[in-house]
């Protein structure tokens, strides 16, 4: 029941998501609009006030971040290598890895943790605390990957990669966020009751929103015709990635807890934003909303299988 009750809210509010923009019962641009809300305002707060009430317990977590990072740079050579088993041309090779490393931490990933019970993980730091601490920096992980990969793939490496990455840093709301998040506990200050419960509200406003704007989404998205190589990516993404998290997590000498909490944050199927990445830096744009869909298919059962093992 454990993994039913965990896993079927948030892929119900994907298929409610996935269902009112298709039947057209909403406007072709209202979950889109309410995602960039949720990416700009929602998703922001709840890590910033996420951080501020979770930092000071925050022993004891670098080891799950390191371990967060490390499994992310495997899962990057690990795509690198089935890319060229796979001959992807090179133009779609940064696309192929991004969708194989970028999971969709925030809106699926968050929804899962903190429908777990919040269970002690690391230095005394409860498991929804805990996930907030990993998913910031990985986020951020993700946004610098993605961009060194992808024009990687269309370039040499030289001064043209600063400018795109600094640029896609500059606008990412949940890095901006984390600066702010921990800015905020460096100089000791205390959040106004009134502040911390707008911030609060804002960030419950941020998970469910985020899974209907991420259904809403998958509706424009193509499986494609020539399926190889997106479902070797979101294979990688959904199957090879939690696995090795998992081993990078032991091998570091976490404990369960903290090694099932990066499983099933790693598990996460590719993040929608990879698509736009993809669209913005001139990336193959079938593979991208390929990978994507498919990944969203395998991460089903993934998911379930780590929280039954759990």
């Amino acid at each position: 029941m454990l993994v039913l009750n965990t896993l079927a809210p948030v892929f119900l509010l994907i298929a409610v998501g996935a269902g009112l923009q298709k039947s057209a019962f909403v406007s072709p641009g209202f979950l889109r609009e309410a995602n960039r809300v949720t990416y700009w305002v929602g998703l922001p707060a709840l890590l910033f006030s996420q951080l501020v009430d979770s930092l000071h317990q925050a022993n004891g977590v670098q080891n799950l971040v390191g371990a967060a990072f490390l499994a992310t740079g495997l899962v990057i050579a690990a795509a690198g290598l089935a890319g060229w088993a796979l001959r992807v041309p090179g133009g779609s090779l940064g696309t192929f890895v991004q969708g194989a490393m970028r999971g969709n931490l925030a809106f699926v990933g968050l929804p899962i943790i903190f429908a777990l019970p919040d269970a002690p993980v690391a230095g005394g730091l409860g498991l929804h605390g805990a996930a907030v601490l990993v998913v910031a920096p990985t986020m951020v992980l993700y946004n610098v990957a993605a961009v060194i990969v992808l024009v990687l793939s269309q370039h040499a490496f030289g001064l043209r990669m600063v400018v795109p990455m600094l640029r896609q840093l500059a606008t990412t709301p949940p890095l901006l966020a984390t600066l702010a998040g921990l800015g905020f506990v460096a100089a000791d200050w205390t959040l106004p009751r009134v502040l911390a419960q707008t911030f609060g509200a804002l960030g419950e406003m941020a998970l469910p929103l985020g899974l209907l704007g991420v259904g809403g989404s998958l509706v424009s998205l193509r499986l494609g015709s020539a399926p190889m190589r997106p479902v070797a990516a979101a294979l990688l993404k959904t199957a090879v990635a939690p696995a090795l998290g998992w081993l990078v997590a032991r091998g570091l000498g976490l404990g369960a807890g903290a090694a099932h909490l990066l499983a099933i944050l790693l598990a996460c199927p590719t993040a929608i934003v990879s698509y736009t990445m993809a669209v913005e830096l001139k990336g193959d744009e079938q593979l991208a909303s390929a990978t994507i869909a498919w990944s969203v298919i395998f991460s089903v059962g993934t998911l379930a299988a780590i929280l039954a093992l759990g």
